[in-house]
């Protein structure tokens, strides 16, 4: 009961975060899947998995508002896909040290790059 409690709030976290954040659900989702017993890599992976419906809604409920024109985003979708495949490669060949400090580094400096905006 603890853990369905634990997965329904994180859930609505993430969504919460992402839709708000944009890619910042993902950055929560992988602490929390760490947290539910995923070793780092997978974490990763799965972060990628849940991450991608609630972007797909995210983005859609933009565009039907018109927030947001599909043609502005599209513009990134060539290089995100290159980017995302290489990604996924390095994901592969890279220690799970390496990729916790990667993480952790990232997660820093974009908490000191929006504090000082």
């Amino acid at each position: 009961m603890k853990r369905k409690l634990f997965l329904s709030i994180s859930g609505l976290l993430i969504g919460l975060i992402n839709g708000f954040l944009g890619a910042g659900g993902g950055l929560l989702a992988v602490p929390l899947l760490k947290k539910l017993g995923c070793d780092t890599k997978t974490a990763h992976r799965c972060a990628v998995a849940v991450i991608l419906p609630m972007t797909v809604l995210s983005a859609a409920l933009y565009i039907i508002e018109g927030r947001v024109t599909l043609s502005q985003g599209l513009a990134f979708v060539p290089w995100g896909l290159i980017g995302a495949a290489a990604g996924t490669l390095c994901l592969k060949k890279i220690s799970s040290k390496w990729l916790t400090a990667a993480f952790g580094g990232f997660m820093i400096y974009a908490g000191v790059r929006l504090l000082m905006r």
